[in-house]
């Protein structure tokens, strides 16, 4: 059985964020909401942990992180063991940060894409796998970084 997917949001992409669980909701996709829950300022970095933990413990293989422009949630996840997070504005990157880069968590802004190109994006995320051969190596490469 496929875990549900995670996601995550500050306050500047809690709207994002639901438009994507909207979306997910009429599609049948499962997820597990990690915060943020209102529009009450917040500090991003903490949503990216909640959700990277929750995908080193276990409970999701994919987590969707949403801020103003995606960067910020990005960098903090990145900082995450184990977590390989890819900035998404563009159905194209979404396809192939999964393909060849095995990417674990997507970031997208809520400032730089409207909703339908979200939802696009996510699908295409979510239902692309990762290709591996070579890219195993490469993705492998670059994940020994962690361990130096």
């Amino acid at each position: 059985m496929k875990k549900p997917i995670a996601i995550a949001s500050d306050h500047a992409a809690l709207k994002l964020k639901k438009e994507l669980m909207k979306h997910f909701d009429e599609v049948g996709v499962e997820y597990i909401d990690y915060g943020t829950y209102d529009e009450k300022s917040c500090h991003y970095p903490e949503y990216a942990k909640k959700l990277c933990d929750a995908i080193n413990e276990g409970k999701n293989d994919l987590g969707i992180l949403v801020c103003g422009t995606g960067i910020g949630m990005s960098m903090a996840a990145n900082k995450c063991k184990g977590i390989r997070a890819a900035v998404c504005s563009d159905t194209f990157s979404a396809r192939f940060t999964r393909l060849h880069n095995d990417a674990n968590v997507l970031c997208m802004g809520e400032r730089t894409i409207g909703p339908g190109l979200a939802c696009d994006i996510a699908d295409i995320f979510l239902a692309t796998e990762f290709e591996g051969g070579r890219h195993k190596t490469r993705v492998d490469m670059f994940m020994a970084f962690e361990n130096e």
